[in-house]
């Protein structure tokens, strides 16, 4: 009975083990310098994690005729579910995995709240923000070095009239804490 008991135990380790994955870091902290910040990234599954991310960040300005032209600097929250593509290959190859370091495609949403601005003449209020699915790149290092850039478009809602726009998000930053799971033993 003992050995039954026993044999379910590690049976049920197992299958707790297949469930939450082993190559996510379970959580990291980023301070970032280009776009000023923080950013929280937590595993939610084998190689998926969510991203949270905390800055005053360049954008479009969507209410703009050109918004592709017209950028500005806007206090902003983006949230994104990464799936890390090539985790496993990225191992199988000895190339670093630390830091959730891989390739991803992420739905991802961002409110902005730049407050009041005159854009082209007219007053613009309230905040906006956008929906879309983008695709990236992340790498860290172990000195905490971390960059990752993401590209894809988005649908931009607001104060004017909803359109379809490029979406890009660049963080350059530091680790300044991490939880790592099985990477870097």
């Amino acid at each position: 009975m003992r050995r039954l008991l026993l044999l379910a135990f590690l049976s049920a380790g197992c299958f707790v083990h297949a469930q939450y994955g082993t190559n996510c870091e379970i959580r990291q902290f980023k301070l970032n310098a280009i776009n000023p910040g923080v950013e929280y990234e937590m595993a939610l599954g084998v190689n998926s994690t969510l991203d949270i991310r905390v800055a005053y960040q360049a954008a479009l300005e969507p209410a703009s005729s050109q918004p592709l032209e017209d950028f500005d600097f806007f206090p902003a929250i983006t949230i994104q579910n990464r799936y890390y593509h090539n985790l496993n290959s990225r191992e199988r190859r000895r190339r670093s995995i630390y830091g959730n370091s891989g390739n991803y495609i992420a739905p991802t949403a961002a409110i902005f709240s730049p407050g009041s601005r005159v854009v082209e003449g007219r007053l613009v209020d309230g905040v906006h923000g956008y929906g879309g699915l983008v695709y990236g790149i992340q790498r860290s290092y172990d000195s905490g070095f971390s960059f990752s850039i993401d590209a894809g478009a988005g649908y931009y809602v607001g104060p004017f009239k909803g359109t379809i726009q490029p979406v890009v998000n660049l963080s350059i930053g530091w680790i300044i804490s991490e939880k790592r799971w099985c990477v870097g033993l």
